[in-house]
């Protein structure tokens, strides 16, 4: 199944995408690092069955056993929701980004947020600075 362009799905196709991406990544990083299904399963504390579901995307799968198994391969929070920003915005992510440990593209991201909030606060507190500052450039 193709991931659809999300401004024309609804809300429980794009939550299937989401788990379909979801588990494409889990099942790539699990390859990655050489882990077989059944030993996933049970450091999840799950049926093969219901992993197999999983990587496949089953819309009757929940997010939750998606963090569980991206947690117990590993993998932070971010290897999610970065491809899911992604997908909201109609990009195409490469899951080869996330195959290894993306710590330096999370502390960027986080870094880049902290400093557009921060310029954002500077430009209240500098009303009339230079037209020329970076602070102030709206």
């Amino acid at each position: 199944m193709p991931l659809r362009s999300t401004t024309q799905v609804t809300e429980p196709e794009r939550l299937g995408q989401i788990k379909l991406l979801s588990g494409k990544i889990i099942e790539e990083r699990r390859k990655h690092v050489r882990m077989t299904q059944s030993q996933l399963a049970a450091k999840v504390g799950i049926g093969v069955r219901w992993l197999r579901e999983i990587e496949s995307g089953n819309p009757k799968s929940t997010i939750e056993n998606h963090f569980r198994c991206a947690f117990a391969l590993g993998m932070a929070a971010s290897h999610l929701i970065f491809p899911l920003i992604f997908m909201e915005n109609d990009m195409k992510f490469p899951l080869q980004l996330f195959l290894d440990d993306p710590d330096g593209v999370e502390k960027r991201c986080i870094q880049c947020i902290g400093d557009y909030y921060m310029e954002s606060i500077a430009r209240q507190f500098r009303p009339n600075a230079e037209p020329g500052d970076p602070l102030t450039a709206a």
